[in-house]
């Protein structure tokens, strides 16, 4: 396994106070990925937080991003950030492979039956409840 793709360091400052365990999964994830990606939003503070509601980003004051426990991504395509669906499937296999791995559970808001948050992995709630 070769790493294809390497971190931004707008991707490292919001991974700097993400949980140690979903760092593993993102570095995991970003070797193991056919589609470049950044990491856009990690840790937030409620303020960050109660804009994203304000804009309709989020659905919840309760978000898993005030605790680090989560992380956004967007897809890179010939060095431009592509919001379409199909360009995030290859990166949740990509998280999926590695938190397998790894044996890191998380959840990846594509997977939502309400809110598709297609950008969105979280360390799942049940092995990493809020604080």
């Amino acid at each position: 396994m070769t790493a294809l793709f390497k971190w931004s360091l707008r991707s490292l400052g919001e991974m700097k106070d993400i949980h140690p365990d979903l760092r593993k999964v993102c570095n995991l994830a970003l070797k193991y990925s056919t589609t470049d990606f950044i990491v856009t939003d990690g840790k937030r503070t409620l303020a960050e937080q109660k804009k994203h509601v304000a804009s309709g980003a989020s659905k919840t004051l309760k978000s898993r991003h005030l605790h680090g426990l989560a992380v956004d991504v967007a897809p890179l395509v010939a060095g431009k950030v592509r919001w379409e669906a199909a360009y995030f499937r290859p990166i949740a296999e990509a998280f999926r492979q590695a938190s397998r791995e790894l044996g890191i559970p998380i959840e990846w808001g594509g997977d939502w039956k309400t809110f598709k948050d297609m950008p969105h992995f979280e360390l799942r709630k049940k092995e990493y409840p809020d604080p």
